[in-house]
């Protein structure tokens, strides 16, 4: 878990998306949210959907700098939105052991 949370604190992201992603983690419905952007019926504990969007949150990363056509800012902050929020609920989390 120490990992995740490293790897978290290691993005460096253009101020803007982390912006707009701190007002947009206050709406954070993961039930909702990770259906639609990991394309699953049941979220994945918070470890394992940070996994999986960090993987994701990369190629929209890397589309950005590229200037690729497919590049989605909605998708991008949606992603860091999503993690932000489970980073939450897995801090949250490993308060109780």
């Amino acid at each position: 878990m120490n990992d995740l949370m490293s790897m978290l604190k290691c993005l460096h992201r253009p101020r803007l998306l982390i912006r707009a992603a701190r007002f947009g983690v206050t709406e954070y419905n993961r039930k909702r949210d990770l259906r639609r952007l990991l394309k699953v019926s049941v979220p994945p504990s918070p470890g394992r959907a940070i996994v999986r969007l960090m993987n994701e949150e990369s190629l929209q990363e890397e589309k950005r700098k590229t200037g690729d056509a497919g590049y989605s800012i909605t998708r991008h902050v949606s992603l860091l939105i999503a993690l932000m929020g489970e980073a939450r609920l897995l801090g949250a989390g490993s308060g109780h052991s």
